[in-house]
């Protein structure tokens, strides 16, 4: 059968529901790969291996299969297959980073599990890998996401995450959240009001209504919609509200 066959239903099948069902945080081990880690000391690798626990990569490189029986890990053979970053760090790629520390959506241990595994023939490189993703989606072997299979032997894995809808969500009713209130930054210039039916409204210098809009809290990201027609960003750290470049506390 050709490695780009089209009835790839029974890939690795048993490690998938291995992984499904892992919540004891058994390391997970693709094995046996071409691996484009596209980390500039690293390079790429054949017959190597990529190692994770949870969302965290913890190894890559040839002879890591030795320890799989040890550490009780879960093994998935990819024999045949290239492995690939599921997302390109495009300004480390152009030399806009100094250095390897700062590089993401490398496949260099320390980094977020997001990866990609195609055949061979279809990854001659990186571009090529992602072009199958998009193009030829049954072709695709495993797509992982922070450690979690999204899309496995050809199909989407059931119980995956899915997007949200497109459009303007709807304003929660956020009566009773401890987010609600004016928040002010340290040097008293900025107050902003959160009400709990999703709008916000900003003073600033003394001016009142500097800005208004409606407001969505997903975990500790706060994202905005200004009544001017734009989109803004902020973040809750612990007691504090850092949305740009202020940092902001309940007044």
């Amino acid at each position: 059968m050709s490695t780009t066959d089209t009835n790839t239903t029974d890939w690795n099948s048993k490690a998938l529901d291995e992984i499904l069902s892992n919540d004891e945080g058994r390391p997970v081990l693709f094995t046996n790969a071409r691996i484009l880690t596209m980390d500039p000391l690293i390079g790429t690798m054949t017959g190597a291996d990529l190692l994770f626990v949870g969302s965290l990569l913890v190894g890559v490189g040839p002879g890591i299969i030795t320890a799989a029986g040890d550490d009780n890990a879960i093994v998935v053979d990819c024999t045949g297959m290239t492995i690939a970053p599921a997302v390109v760090d495009t300004v480390a790629l152009a030399g806009g980073r100094g250095h390897r520390s700062e590089y993401v959506a490398t496949l260099t241990p320390g980094n977020t599990t997001d990866f990609l595994v195609v055949p061979d023939e279809l990854a001659a490189d990186v571009p090529s890998a992602l072009a199958t993703l998009i193009s030829q989606p049954e072709q695709v072997r495993s797509l992982v996401a922070a450690g979690r299979p999204v899309r496995w032997a050809g199909t989407d894995v059931p119980g995956r995450a899915t997007a949200p809808e497109s459009g303007i969500p709807a304003a929660e009713d956020l009566t009773g959240s401890p987010r609600v209130g004016v928040w002010i930054d340290r040097n008293d210039f900025l107050h902003q009001e959160l009400t709990a039916d999703g709008r916000y409204d900003e003073t600033r210098g003394g001016r009142p209504h500097a800005y208004e809009g409606r407001y969505w809290i997903d975990g500790d990201r706060i994202d905005y919609l200004d009544d001017l027609g734009f989109w803004a960003y902020g973040a809750f750290q612990g007691d504090e509200l850092h949305h740009a470049g202020y940092v902001m506390k309940l007044g």
